[in-house]
């Protein structure tokens, strides 16, 4: 579990509750003295060794009974009869500021603004506070059990005691003006509760926040992103669902890429059947095909073995809902349990770049990776043990190198836990809509390169990390406008089972409609560009905000138009790398709405 250093970042406070203690101290041995002192110049005041320890306590009540008379005090009796008091008024506004800490909290909270809002008592919550407060950011915590005082003092981000799903308590930790809320309840109903109340507390906000909800059945959150694609158009509500598997797949090839062999075919072995399996198969053939289509020299298909008891299923259903599969990946399947591994013919010194264990059952499979040297042997990088509840051991292996506690096997033994990598906020917000924009963005670019425009040439004729950020949004609002485009063919978006009469449908009802839909969409990109203050100007000028494409559609070239049409014959494409299909309901045309991408 990542925790803030909250230690590192309080010196302050340290260093005046120190000096806090030394005042007292100073305090009490100065009365001491002084009385004492005092003492001997009137003996009728002070007449034994209690008296003056009796006075000297005196002193932090504001009064003592001797400084009743007139008479001159010694030096340390001045000093302590002013230091005491200050002293006591210290230690009552410190006492009041504990007693009232819970309040201040919590108006503290419903007063925030820009901050991150995170809802649930669970594990993964609290992790992704804690990273999220680690990172720089602001954080609101909403949870049902109590903070205790020693996580108040660890975690120095707010928190809000309630029912998250609750419009007062979500409005007491500042909801209206938060710029993300995460719902990461261990209860799916619970997560979606707290989106429908987020959604009616800003119906009327100016400003839409992002709302992330943790769905915990990968195939349900595969169906409920489906379902948001093709409702994104009637809400302003940027919301996405998540499964912590997705994101830790992704995180794992940021942090540990996958590099080609030199002169030989890169060889990657993923066993088991657990739940990470199906994440990392399909991460991994996109993080190779990003390599195949790189600037570098292309990489070769990558070949991959799954072994399990299912692995044929398994590899079947993959690739019936990612077409991209086999054709990045060279894909064999061995029905056999994992303690089949050193039998496969492809097995022994270094047969593999890469092994990943992704057993069922977490501990069982963690003892056979530690049981067997011959893994260790068969993998010429690392062999990956994904962990959900042993992050503890994890960081064991892989800790500070200066305090290692558990050896690595010469780094070739990788316990990867999962929740530690998923709470990446920034992995989060990659969410559906931003990979579906990226992905717009690069088969235009891509498109733009065969006809012969150079990279540079554009403000859009860059890659998605150095896209002006009027662009990006942009091909976010054509995303956002697929609900819109379905609903003028007559479609809707369902998880990829493979081919099937409906997707052809699908494409004829495109093909049937692709003028008027082009159309559409170049009308609704003009309303965007306008409504961001761009006006009609050639030649095209970003600085002044002139484009000459801004005209109607029938005075664009044929060029023009085509580009349109392409983009709008692309869409299935476009759903089926995220494992989605176009389903056609009816032949009937509800509406007439549109959209556009990168700005042509």
């Amino acid at each position: 579990m990542t925790h803030p250093a909250a230690g590192l970042a309080r010196p302050a406070v340290w260093w005046l509750r120190v000096a806090f203690a030394i005042v007292g101290l100073a305090a009490l041995v100065l009365g001491h003295l002084g009385f004492q002192r005092f003492g001997q110049l009137r003996p009728d005041t002070i007449h034994d060794q209690y008296d003056v320890h009796y006075y000297s306590l005196q002193l932090f009540l504001f009064s003592a009974e001797p400084f009743e008379e007139p008479g001159p005090l010694p030096w340390q009796l001045q000093v302590a009869r002013f230091l005491a008091p200050l002293f006591t008024l210290l230690a009552v506004a410190e006492a009041g500021r504990l007693l009232l800490a819970a309040e201040i909290r919590r108006l503290r909270a419903r007063r925030a603004s820009g901050h991150a809002l995170v809802c649930g008592d669970s594990q993964f919550a609290q992790m992704l506070a804690d990273r999220l407060f680690a990172d720089g950011g602001r954080v609101v915590v909403v949870r049902s059990e109590p903070f205790g005082p020693l996580e108040y003092r660890r975690r120095r981000y707010l928190g809000v005691i309630g029912d998250p799903t609750n419009a007062e308590v979500l409005r007491g930790a500042g909801l209206p003006h938060a710029h993300t809320i995460y719902a990461c309840t261990p209860d799916d109903d619970l997560n979606h509760a707290i989106a429908n109340t987020a959604s009616r507390l800003i119906a009327d906000g100016r400003r839409s926040p992002r709302v992330y909800v943790q769905v915990h059945d990968p195939e349900m959150c595969l169906s409920l992103q489906a379902r948001r694609l093709g409702a994104a158009g009637s809400s302003r509500l940027r919301l996405d669902y998540f499964h912590v598997d997705d994101i830790a797949a992704r995180a794992l090839h940021r942090h540990h890429p996958l590099l080609p062999a030199a002169g030989r075919p890169t060889r990657v072995l993923i066993a088991g059947s657990g739940s990470f399996r199906r994440a990392l198969l399909v991460e991994t053939a996109r993080h190779w095909r990003a390599r195949r289509t790189g600037p570098a020299s292309p990489a070769p298909p990558l070949r991959v073995e799954l072994v399990a008891p299912d692995a044929s299923a398994e590899l079947a259903l993959a690739a019936s809902r990612y077409p991209f599969l086999n054709t990045v990946c060279q894909v064999s399947a061995y029905d056999r349990d994992i303690d089949g591994l050193t039998g496969l013919d492809q097995f022994g010194a270094g047969g593999y770049d890469r092994i990943y264990v992704c057993a069922p059952r977490e501990s069982s499979g963690l003892q056979f990776v530690l049981d067997t040297p011959a893994l260790w042997q068969g993998a010429r990088s690392a062999v990956f043990v994904p962990v959900y509840r042993q992050a503890a051991l994890a960081a064991a292996f892989h800790g500070d190198p200066r305090h290692d506690l558990l050896d690595e096997v010469h780094g070739k033994l990788r316990l990867y836990p999962v929740l530690t990598h998923a709470c990446d906020a920034r992995l989060i917000a990659e969410d559906l809509t931003e990979r579906l924009a990226e992905q717009i963005h690069e088969r235009y670019l891509h498109a733009r390169l065969r006809s012969g425009v150079r990279l540079g040439a554009a403000p859009a004729m860059v890659g998605w990390a150095g896209l002006p950020e009027s662009l990006r949004q942009a091909n976010r609002s054509y995303v956002q406008d697929i609900a819109a485009k379905l609903l003028d063919l007559g479609c809707v978006v369902a998880p990829r089972h493979g081919s099937s009469g409906d997707a052809s449908a699908a494409g004829q009802a495109i093909a049937d409609r692709i003028d008027q839909l082009a159309r559409l969409e170049h009308e609704r990109w003009c309303r965007e560009r306008r409504g961001e203050g761009w006006s009609y100007g050639e030649p095209r000028d970003d600085a002044r905000q002139r484009h000459p494409e801004l005209r109607p559609w029938d005075e664009l070239s044929h060029a023009v138009q085509e580009q349109n049409r392409e983009e709008i014959r692309t869409l299935p494409d476009v759903l089926s790398d995220s494992g989605f299909e176009l389903i056609r309901l009816t032949s009937t045309v509800p509406g007439q709405r549109g959209g556009s991408a990168d700005g042509e």
